[in-house]
């Protein structure tokens, strides 16, 4: 029965311990830990400003996040992130979020969070939204997709190719989305492949897509919107 007991004890420990090894950020071992971004020192994050220093506006943004944003880019919307980049109270607390505004027929295009989970609810309008699994044995790449409506609610796994598209010609869109990251990162998959600073090669490009050279070079040719502020 000991050692039964002690065996569970342990199997508790480690499964514990693997959470805390893929966990998107560290957790934290203090109450706080304020970024010093006047800190030389390179660390996972940033230095924590000692403590006698800390205020309450280390903690606060005055983000308007009440306020429309310009969605008058070609893909017709505007991602406001709020990340530890602009409060640097959220250092180690692995969380951001973000407001999400779509002109009408505008998208938040196919893109990635590298470090992090992603839940939206819609606050004003309608969403189509999905995201595709990761290379599966039967060689699919499954797409979940979904119609959203004011005050529902849909989760992005960590690291999964998604979107968000406003299918009225009329009426705008809001969102807001927390993530499980203080920066959760984001590829935007357009941009990355065919925008790259220098570009991929137009013969590796060609070869993946299975479409002539040309075609790679008019896609790279193109100006790709930057939708994040």
């Amino acid at each position: 029965m000991a050692s039964s007991t002690t065996m569970l004890v342990l199997t508790a420990l480690l499964a514990l311990l693997a959470g805390q090894v893929i966990a998107s950020d560290p957790s934290p071992l203090q109450d706080f830990c304020v970024a010093d971004k006047d800190s030389h020192v390179s660390v996972n994050g940033f230095v924590c400003k000692d403590p006698k220093d800390v205020k309450a506006d280390d903690f606060f943004l005055t983000a308007n996040l009440d306020m429309p944003r310009d969605t008058t880019s070609k893909i017709g919307s505007n991602v406001t992130l709020i990340n530890v980049m602009r409060i640097p109270g959220l250092n180690t607390l692995g969380i951001s979020l973000a407001r999400i505004d779509y002109a009408p027929l505008g998208e938040n295009p196919p893109h990635t969070h590298p470090r992090a989970t992603e839940i939206l609810t819609v606050l004003e309008g309608t969403l189509y939204v999905g995201f595709v699994t990761s290379n599966q044995a039967n060689r699919e790449n499954k797409l979940f997709t979904k119609m959203l409506n004011k005050g529902d609610v849909f989760v992005f796994p960590e690291g999964l190719i998604h979107f968000q598209f406003n299918p009225s010609p009329h009426k705008p869109a809001v969102a807001i989305a927390a993530l499980s990251s203080q920066n959760p990162g984001a590829i935007t998959i357009a941009n990355a492949v065919f925008g790259s600073k220098p570009p991929i090669s137009d013969d590796v490009l060609a070869k993946a897509f299975q479409v002539e050279k040309k075609t790679v070079d008019w896609l790279q040719a193109q100006f790709w919107a930057d939708n994040h502020n």
